[in-house]
C-alpha cells in the first residue's frame, strides 16, 4: 500500500487538483508542503492534531513538511466558517501564540536540517507595500470569482468586511512566497479553505510558470478538524494547563458510537488493515473497547504512555463503578471561600469547571443531571459539605471532584 492510498483509505482526502501527479509526488517522497496555522490562541486544540498526525505520515514516507505559523494572516482573521468577524489580536498576543504553537509541534515533528521546516508568515506579509502588492498580485484575482467562493458568500448577508476579504490574497501569497523560497510544491488545508487554496495554485501559475507543478489537496475537513475536539462549545486544548489529561482521555472515550472508527483513521497511527477489521466486527459493548483504545493511543501521543495509563484505569474504575477517584480532576475550594464548610452548590459547579453560569448550573440541576456522592441534587439552592472529597457526577459520563486547599 502506497502512502497516498493510506490517506484515502483513512478518509483524508477530498478533492485534489490532480490526483495522479499528488499521489507520485507523495508516493515518491518529493513533495515539499505545507500546512497553516494561524494562532488565535496560546495552545494547539485536539483539531489541529489531525493536520499534524498528517505532516507526521507524509514525514514518514520521505515528504517535506513545512508548518506555516500564520503570524501575519493572524492579524485579519479567516472568514471560512465564521458568521462574524474574528477577534482582533495584538503582535504581541500572536508572537506569544506562535511561540506555544512550535513549542507543542515538535514534540510530534522532527524539524531541522532536511528534516521539517517552521516559518511565520509574519516575515514577509507585515513588510509588503501596499501599492506594490496591489501591481504585483492585485490583478491575478478576479472579485466576481472571490464572491462566489463559499468562503466568502456564507458571510455577505450577515457582513463581510474588506479586511477579511483580503485573506484569500494573503493566503495565497504564501504559497507564491513559499514556492519561490523555499521549493514548497504542495499544500493542505481544510476543504473549506479549497476557494483560498486554489488562489495560491494559480497565481503561481499566472505569474511565475503556467506549468508548474504546484498541487493542492483539501482533506475531508474544514480548517479546523471538522469540529473535532470540541464540546459544549470549548475547545480541547492539547495543553495540559488548559485540558487536563484525564478531560482530554474522557473526551475520547465519550465519543459517539458512529465517530470512533472515523476518529481512530483521522487521529491514530493504528494499522488501518486494524482498523478496518474493527470497523467491520465492531457492534455492541465492543464500541466501548475501541474507545478505550482510541483515548489510549491519542492521550499517550499528547501527554505521554504514563499519564494514558493513569487515564485508562481511572476510566476503567469509574465506568465499573468501583470508585478509584485517585487521577480523577480535582478543584480545591479555598476555606475561606466556604460558610460553616459548606458551599452552594451552583457556586461550587461553576469553581469545578462543569457550568459556565449560575444559570446554567441551575438548569443541570433542575433537569437532574447532577449527582452529589452517588445521590441526585434536586436543589438548586443546596449547600454541599465540603469535609473531605466530594464526588460529582455531571450526565452520564463526566466525573470531578472537589476538596478544601490545604
Amino acid at each position: 500500500m502506497t502512502a497516498y492510498e493510506e490517506l484515502k483509505r483513512r478518509g483524508l482526502i477530498a478533492q485534489v487538483t490532480d490526483e495522479a501527479m499528488v499521489g507520485d509526488m507523495i508516493n515518491n517522497g518529493k513533495a515539499t508542503f505545507y500546512i497553516g496555522f494561524d494562532c488565535t490562541a496560546d495552545s494547539l486544540t485536539a483539531g489541529h492534531f489531525m493536520t499534524m498526525a498528517l505532516m507526521k505520515r507524509l514525514q514518514m514516507a520521505g515528504n517535506k513538511p513545512i508548518a506555516l505559523i500564520g503570524g501575519g494572516t493572524t492579524m485579519i482573521g479567516d472568514p471560512s466558517g465564521r458568521t462574524d468577524m474574528r477577534k482582533m489580536l495584538t503582535k504581541e498576543d500572536i508572537d506569544h501564540n506562535a511561540a506555544c504553537f512550535k513549542r507543542q509541534m515538535e514534540r510530534f515533528i522532527e524539524f531541522g536540517e532536511g528534516k521539517a521546516q517552521m516559518v511565520n508568515n509574519a516575515d514577509w506579509l507585515l513588510n509588503l507595500n501596499y501599492v506594490e502588492l496591489l501591481r504585483e498580485v492585485g490583478a491575478c484575482f478576479s472579485v466576481n470569482n472571490m464572491l462566489r467562493a463559499d468562503c466568502y458568500k456564507q458571510r455577505m448577508e450577515r457582513g463581510l468586511s474588506f479586511l477579511e476579504f483580503n485573506y484569500m490574497i494573503m493566503q495565497s501569497y504564501d504559497f507564491y512566497y513559499l514556492f519561490q523560497h523555499y521549493g514548497c510544491n504542495m499544500q493542505f488545508g481544510g476543504n473549506d479553505q479549497w476557494s483560498n487554496m486554489l488562489g495560491g495554485t494559480e497565481l503561481i501559475r499566472r505569474k511565475l510558470s503556467k506549468d508548474a507543478q504546484v498541487m493542492t489537496i483539501a482533506l475531508l475537513t474544514d480548517s479546523q478538524g471538522n469540529k473535532m475536539g470540541k464540546t459544549a462549545g470549548n475547545a480541547v486544548w492539547l495543553d495540559a494547563n488548559k485540558t487536563s489529561p484525564y478531560d482530554f482521555f474522557q473526551y475520547w472515550r465519550n465519543v459517539g458510537d458512529a465517530d470512533v472508527i472515523r476518529c481512530m483513521k483521522f487521529l491514530t497511527f493504528i494499522p488501518i488493515e486494524e482498523i478496518e477489521e474493527m470497523e467491520r466486527t465492531l457492534k455492541d459493548q465492543a464500541f466501548n473497547v475501541a474507545k478505550e483504545r482510541l483515548a489510549f493511543e491519542l492521550t499517550k501521543m499528547i501527554h505521554g504512555e504514563e499519564e494514558a495509563q493513569k487515564c485508562l484505569e481511572a476510566a476503567k474504575s469509574l465506568f465499573s463503578d468501583a470508585g478509584n477517584t485517585a487521577n480523577m480532576p480535582c478543584t480545591e475550594i479555598a476555606a475561606e471561600e466556604l460558610a460553616d464548610g459548606s458551599v452552594g452548590l451552583l457556586t461550587l459547579l461553576v469553581k469545578c469547571g462543569l457550568a459556565a453560569s449560575n444559570g446554567e448550573a441551575r438548569r443541570l440541576v433542575q433537569q437532574g443531571g447532577i449527582l452529589i456522592n452517588g445521590e441526585k441534587a434536586a436543589d438548586p439552592a443546596m449547600q454541599v459539605q465540603l469535609d473531605g472529597e466530594v464526588i460529582i457526577k455531571k450526565g452520564k459520563k463526566v466525573f470531578h471532584k472537589a476538596c478544601v486547599k490545604k
